[in-house]
C-alpha cells in the first residue's frame, strides 16, 4: 500500500504499481522519455525524495498541467511501466466506458481519481506547512 504522507496524515493511492504507471505515464507521454525534464518537482523531488513546504506552490501548478496535459491522450497510450515499455496494466484494454483519457486513468483502490488525491495531498500540506513524500505502508 502506498500513497502520500504529510506529517501523520496518509492519503491512500494503493497498489505501488498504479502509481509507478502514473509516474511513468508522465514521463513517457509528457516528458518525451527524459523522467523530471518538464516536472521536476513533482517527477524527481516527490517521486524520489519529498517535497518540501517552501516548493508546493509551485508543485500544485505542476500537478494540475499534468492532469490538463494528460486530457489529450487516449487510454490506450498508458504506460504500465518505462522500464518495461512490453508490460500491460493487468486489466488490459478492458476499462469503464466514463475513462475517456488519461487524466481520468488513474483511481485510487477507494475509488477517487488519483489528481484529486493529489489536490487534497498538496493543500494539506500546505496548510500544516509539512512536506509531502510518496510513503509505503
Amino acid at each position: 500500500m502506498v500513497g502520500l504522507k504529510i506529517g501523520p496524515i496518509f492519503y491512500k493511492i494503493g497498489n505501488g504499481s498504479i502509481l509507478h504507471s502514473f509516474f511513468s505515464t508522465v514521463a513517457y507521454n509528457l516528458e518525451n522519455n527524459k523522467w523530471g525534464s518538464r516536472f521536476p518537482l513533482i517527477m524527481e523531488e516527490l517521486y524520489y525524495k519529498s517535497l518540501p513546504p517552501q516548493k508546493l506552490d509551485l508543485a500544485s501548478e505542476e500537478i494540475k498541467k499534468i492532469f490538463v496535459e494528460l486530457q489529450e491522450y487516449a487510454p490506450s497510450t498508458v504506460i504500465w511501466d518505462i522500464e518495461d515499455l512490453s508490460k500491460r496494466p493487468p486489466w488490459g484494454d478492458n476499462i469503464a466506458e466514463t475513462i475517456t483519457s488519461l487524466d481520468n486513468y488513474f483511481y485510487t483502490s477507494d475509488g477517487e481519481n488519483l489528481s484529486v488525491v493529489f489536490d487534497k495531498a498538496l493543500e494539506t500540506a500546505k496548510r500544516v506547512n509539512k512536506e509531502v513524500l510518496v510513503y509505503s505502508l
